[in-house]
């Protein structure tokens, strides 16, 4: 049998960043132009990563998978400043997630260590300006989402409620890191047309930014590479104006 053929990201130069998002909807960038997005050294991303190792399992996976773990927190991004506020709920409605749509879930909060880094909120910041250059607002409710899919069920699902919106305004997704996998494919879709796009993300620290008013995402299962247990590690962070979901 053949192997799967792994498209390459179309990532494209930090410059072009504004202007093909606002004409294609989503755009990919490298590790490098990410750190210069943020003004920080690719090691100071790089200095996050050992807090993946402390996720705890998602409790809520309606396939009773124990494939995903996952923390997250909430920021207000206002006038350059990042400011955290009180651990709350993850809330999505059922026309975005009809999977876990309508579910009050309440994860354990990303580490308070973690969110100390610089390179966190230089991070979320960059792009919060970024949003705002293609839908000035006055401030960004975010949502942050540190993510391991492993292989411990045989195969893990990154999106079990398949191809979908989240229902907000956009969505950041940072590969951190790829041990031992194969699968992860990356599918973005026009929401409103036939044309799609896959790639896999495979550079620790690319980036994926989507607006998602106009483009439908998914990432296909992992499954292990030659029998070895492995994982998938991702930071995914949602922009919206209009308030956190859920109130």
């Amino acid at each position: 049998m053949s192997p799967v053929t792994a498209f390459a990201p179309p990532a494209i130069a930090l410059p072009d960043l504004d202007r093909v998002l606002h004409q294609r909807g989503y755009v990919v960038l490298a590790a490098a132009d990410v750190a210069a997005l943020a003004g920080v050294p690719l090691s100071a991303l790089q200095a996050l990563e050992p807090s993946w190792e402390s996720l705890c399992l998602d409790r809520y996976l309606k396939d009773g998978g124990r494939y995903r773990k996952r923390r997250h927190a909430c920021f207000i991004a206002e006038d350059d400043q990042l400011q955290q506020v009180p651990h709350r709920m993850h809330w999505q409605p059922v026309e975005y997630n009809a999977l876990h749509g309508g579910m009050e879930r309440w994860f354990e909060p990303v580490l308070p260590e973690t969110v100390r880094q610089a390179a966190w909120s230089a991070l979320i910041l960059a792009l919060a300006r970024v949003c705002s250059a293609q839908r000035p607002v006055p401030r960004w409710h975010v949502e942050a989402h540190q993510f391991r899919i492993d292989t411990s069920d045989g195969v893990g699902r990154p999106t079990p409620e398949g191809a979908h919106r989240d229902g907000v305004d956009f969505v950041a997704v940072l590969l951190v890191a790829r041990h031992a996998i194969k699968g992860g494919e990356t599918r973005v879709f026009d929401a409103h047309g036939p044309n799609g796009q896959r790639f896999t993300l495979d550079q620790p620290w690319s980036l994926l930014l989507m607006d998602d008013a106009r483009v439908i995402h998914e990432s296909t299962p992992i499954q292990p590479l030659h029998g070895v247990a492995g994982h998938r590690d991702t930071l995914v962070l949602t922009l919206r104006a209009a308030g956190f979901l859920g109130g």
